[in-house]
């Protein structure tokens, strides 16, 4: 990297959002379509093997997540009925 480059990335990094111009509501709205179409082209559809295997993922920690709720109840059911008789 040459000296000149660092010093337009530290100039890009400084500069405030108040310096530069302000876009007009249109011009906003604009851009943040523009910006949900550039993240969508990013969006990478999975395979069904990954599929599967995502939804074999989510399974298991769900049911291991009722597990330890059901547990906390119990516990907390069993605390209650000896502290309120």
């Amino acid at each position: 990297m040459r000296v000149s480059d660092a010093s337009t990335q530290a100039g890009d990094a400084s500069r405030s959002p108040k310096s530069e111009k302000k876009l007009g509501l249109v011009a906003r709205i604009k851009l943040f379509f523009r910006q949900i179409i550039g993240e969508m082209k990013k969006v990478v559809t999975p395979t069904r093997k990954e599929l599967g295997t995502l939804f074999v993922t989510v399974i298991v920690f769900v049911l291991i997540i009722m597990a330890f709720v059901g547990l906390l109840d119990v516990v907390f059911a069993r605390l209650a009925f000896l502290i309120f008789g």
